[in-house]
């Protein structure tokens, strides 16, 4: 949370945590600031003009829209184990005396009752229907949801859908009367340098303001296959997630997602999922349920100064095809092995990470232009999309689903490979359901991971005394120690329930 990202601590991006535990710690560190006023600027027909009065009027519009998210979900019991009896040869006048002893204490020890978790986010109605936006990290696992608004009001919410892989989430509230909504912006016509305002429930404090400015926009952070963030340097920390970004004429250009950040609270650099790809998935998953997305049926690469020179291309551009999935669509079309597809659906391809997420976002069963460069000449294809199929039949086809290529991160200083826990590690390395942290998929020979004796299905839980739950917030740490001239790094490692701390020295 590469450094894949989030609102939580770390030098690098992570989600943004929501658990109401971090609170104190996190007001620990709150410091006041101002929004320092800007020189002269150069005028223009279309210039935005920071309002004298602020954002006041701006917020009265938009701010009932804006909602509070509290979740909890039940967590299994833990079971206290029972003491064993101390052995004594037979006779000994210890041993009817321990006996005595334990029997009288440990019928007392019942297994405690199922225990509540909770967390805390943000979101926004987007129709006076009720349907809501959020984070999908925010809802996930959770029994049961509620939305609150500004004015103390709050509704039971129903989950419509999920997406993780762009991690948004459709919640649905009900009430007779129409609820306050805002509508979504064309993120397109956002340009970098804009004004922005961003609304959310930092640290379960309640709902809070501030602004900024569009700091860059097509950034990819390895939250997941489909990243395209936009910068912003509005404060966003824990709770924000969820939470809407907007324009100065109120509407959506962005959903808060993720933050960078060494110490867990803002730094001037958050993330947010553009409102044209988040408005896709959200009508998606209102009208089905779930997202329906293209699929090409190629496995890709990247092209480096060494393949463009070897194919004869000018310069450094598109998607290399590694392999074709047999009966898929590429495959259909004519798409060999070794071509490089430079333009999809009018759309060039300058670096292969964004090819995947605009074949997603094409709708499934249209017909589409792909140029290709082929031995030497340029050739166009006409393909027929067809539905991304889930990871079990992807797997059958011997495809690799994209997002399990781009979350897992190589962290060469301590010699591990680590990733996001998903379902299907869960189920590689046997972890029960309620498992958290980030995995460990491989450690490498005479590295400080394996010189303190970790392994595959190893589950990070704390870098640095932080909790982690992505790869970057595990990096971000690692190099949060390494700025602050430190030789080792200390790590909270679960092998299977089992706790224990660890010591890893850092290389160079």
């Amino acid at each position: 949370m590469t450094h894949r990202f989030g609102f939580g601590r770390g030098f690098d991006f992570g989600r943004v945590p929501t658990n109401r535990g971090s609170l104190m710690r996190g007001l620990a560190v709150l410091t006041l600031s101002a929004l320092v006023a800007m020189g002269p600027a150069i005028p223009s027909a279309d210039a935005q003009v920071v309002p004298v009065e602020g954002f006041a009027d701006l917020v009265e519009r938009v701010g009932p829209a804006v909602v509070n998210i509290s979740t909890t979900r039940e967590q299994a019991p833990r079971q206290r184990e029972d003491v064993p009896l101390p052995q004594f040869p037979p006779g000994s006048p210890f041993e009817e005396f321990f006996r005595d002893f334990f029997e009288r204490d440990q019928p007392q020890q019942q297994p405690r009752g199922p225990r509540r978790g909770a967390s805390l986010g943000s979101g926004f109605v987007i129709n006076p229907d009720g349907f809501v936006v959020t984070n999908n990290h925010v809802i996930a696992e959770a029994d049961q949801i509620t939305v609150q608004f500004a004015d103390g009001s709050d509704y039971e919410a129903e989950l419509i859908g999920r997406d993780p892989q762009t991690d948004l989430a459709l919640l649905k509230i009900e009430r007779d009367d129409p609820f306050p909504f805002v509508e979504w912006a064309d993120s397109d016509a956002v340009r970098v340098g804009e004004w922005m305002v961003a609304i959310g429930n930092p640290f379960g404090l309640g709902t809070s303001v501030t602004a900024g400015i569009i700091s860059a926009r097509g950034r990819d952070i390895r939250a997941g296959p489909y990243d395209d963030f936009f910068q912003v340097d509005a404060a966003i920390n824990r709770g924000n997630s969820g939470g809407p970004s907007f324009t100065l004429d109120g509407q959506v250009f962005g959903v808060n997602t993720a933050i960078f950040s060494p110490s867990g609270g803002n730094v001037g650099i958050g993330f947010a999922i553009p409102s044209n790809l988040a408005k896709r998935v959200i009508d998606s998953l209102q009208a089905e349920g779930r997202v329906a997305r293209g699929w090409l049926g190629v496995r890709i690469q990247a092209v480096t100064d060494e393949v463009a020179e070897s194919l004869g291309l000018a310069e450094v551009r598109g998607a290399l095809v590694a392999s074709v999935t047999p009966t898929g669509p590429a495959e259909g079309a004519g798409i060999e092995a070794g071509d490089v597809i430079l333009e999809f659906n009018g759309q060039e391809i300058t670096q292969m990470r964004s090819l995947p997420r605009i074949v997603a976002e094409t709708s499934v069963g249209r017909e589409v232009e792909v140029l290709l460069w082929r031995r030497g000449d340029q050739r166009t294809v006409e393909v027929t999309l067809g539905e991304l199929p889930d990871e079990t039949t992807l797997a059958q086809m011997g495809e690799t689903p994209p997002e399990t290529v781009s979350s897992a991160l190589e962290i060469e200083s301590l010699g591990l490979t680590v990733d996001t826990l998903t379902d299907e590690l869960r189920n590689r390395f046997d972890l029960p359901p309620d498992a958290n942290g980030v995995v460990i998929l491989d450690v490498e020979p005479d590295s400080p991971a394996e010189d303190q004796a970790l392994r595959a299905g190893d589950l990070i839980i704390e870098a640095n005394q932080t909790e982690v739950g992505s790869p970057p917030e595990v990096l971000a740490q690692v190099n949060a120690a390494k700025s602050e001239g430190r030789s080792a790094i200390l790590i909270l490692i679960d092998r299977q329930g089992d706790r224990r701390f660890v010591a890893l020295r850092l290389t160079t």
